[in-house]
């Protein structure tokens, strides 16, 4: 398992929560960045930085290693993953 992964998520998006949910049950430690609890100045850098990595500003964004998933793809998440 990769031990680098990154979550760009909203923490109102049912999409989001479901991957939070995906990675807690691999036992997937991650990095989690809620966008919309963000204090707002470290908002538009932060969605900068997601721009670069998957070409627009989807959530969820998960970064697994050098492997970017777009949405909610549990078998794509998991194949990542290893598991």
């Amino acid at each position: 398992m990769s031990d680098k992964i990154k979550l760009y998520a909203l923490s109102t998006c049912r999409h989001c929560k479901h991957v939070k949910r995906i990675l807690a049950e691999c036992g997937a430690k991650y990095d989690c960045a809620d966008v919309d609890k963000l204090p707002k100045e470290e908002v538009a850098p932060l969605m900068e930085e997601l721009k670069k990595i998957s070409l627009g500003c989807s959530f969820p964004t998960i970064v697994i290693g050098d492997r970017v998933i777009v949405g909610c793809k549990e078998d794509e998440i998991k194949e990542a993953l290893g598991t």
